[in-house]
């Protein structure tokens, strides 16, 4: 019968066979409903110590609780994916305990270089900064390469000569120095001295250290961006995964936005961000299968995380460090600051 019906209707096979193959993705989410917005926060990938004071631990969940809120306000308010995100990170990159901006960690030559991105969901564009050393919000800096320029990624003097042009606030190198921060470069030299660091091996706490946000909008647009002052002790020059579309950051609005978090090396070598995307993609898998997945089955235990949002709204973040520092909000009520593994 079926036989009969493709022979009776000419031309019927090869309509029905590019309806399928030319059909536009849509992948099926945990979640059909999406949420009107949904924004999430990390401060890196690791934890305080066990026997760190409340205060201690306080000012962390501060830190955390005042970038949400920063993003939150601007997309809750009908703002843009990319404008929350940005608003986020400043705010971290403005706060010494973060590793960006004020207080990144200092590099083998005792200075500071910063590395930055930012990805639009909706048109997949992109732009990034690494090595600056005098940009005091490297975001921004990352966003004006996005929206002033035909590149994605400017490093080095180029970087610092783009933000002259741009006339973005701009501090001495000294400013991004803290004692906490001198005290693990010093910690850190003595140990390497003593035992090299293996090429590819376990994650050390001090190789942790980065901030990022991910954002699902009003409109339906996602935006993801990552900001770092990198590796304690790292080799001069050094650029991680943070400036990286598709390694450390990476934004679609038919998947999903991720920021991630760890060692630089790892996530740069397995297209972590962009490869989460893909399995939703092409295996339609949920952001959790995904995520899951390439931080436990491609990455190696304690390489760090990722927070990630998909196209409805659906929140997820996936460590193996001994913590990350997260926090995320709704437009269903959710609000939410974490440490350490508490749910």
């Amino acid at each position: 019968m079926i036989d009969r019906v493709w022979k009776s209707v000419p031309g019927l096979a090869c309509a029905c066979i590019a309806a399928v193959v030319f059909m536009p993705f849509a992948w099926s989410g945990e979640d059909s409903q999406r949420k009107d917005w949904a924004i999430v926060v990390h401060g890196g990938a690791g934890t305080v110590a066990n026997d760190a004071s409340a205060e201690t631990v306080q000012a962390w969940r501060d830190g955390l609780r005042v970038a949400l809120e920063k993003g939150k306000s601007v997309v809750a308010d009908g703002g843009t994916s990319l404008d929350a995100v940005e608003a986020t990170i400043r705010s971290l990159e403005d706060n010494p305990l973060f590793n960006a901006g004020k207080g990144a960690v200092f590099n083998s030559a005792g200075g500071h270089e910063l590395d930055s991105s930012i990805m639009d969901g909706r048109t997949l564009d992109g732009g990034a900064v690494a090595g600056v050393t005098t940009v005091k919000n490297p975001i921004s800096l990352a966003r004006r390469v996005m929206d002033k320029t035909r590149h994605v990624l400017l490093a080095g003097p180029g970087a610092e000569q783009f933000a002259t042009e741009q006339k973005v606030d701009r501090v001495k190198n000294t400013h991004f120095s803290t004692e906490r921060r001198r005290a693990s470069w010093d910690r850190v030299r003595e140990r390497e001295a003593k035992q090299p660091v293996s090429r590819v091996g376990p994650a050390q706490p001090w190789q942790y250290g980065t901030v990022g946000c991910v954002v699902l909008d009003s409109h339906g647009n996602l935006a993801a961006g990552t900001s770092t002052g990198g590796l304690t002790n790292k080799k001069f020059g050094r650029v991680g995964d943070s400036p990286i579309l598709g390694a450390g950051t990476y934004a679609d609005n038919e998947t999903c936005a991720v920021s991630a978090t760890g060692t630089g090396e790892q996530f740069i070598r397995h297209t972590v961000a962009g490869q989460i995307s893909q399995l939703m993609r092409h295996r339609s898998w949920t952001l959790k299968q995904a995520a899951e997945y390439v931080l436990h089955e491609r990455l190696n235990k304690g390489d760090g995380g990722v927070i990630a949002v998909d196209l409805h709204g659906n929140i997820e973040w996936v460590y193996t460090s001994p913590g990350m520092f997260r926090a995320a909000a709704d437009s269903d009520g959710r609000f939410v600051v974490r440490i350490r593994d508490e749910q």
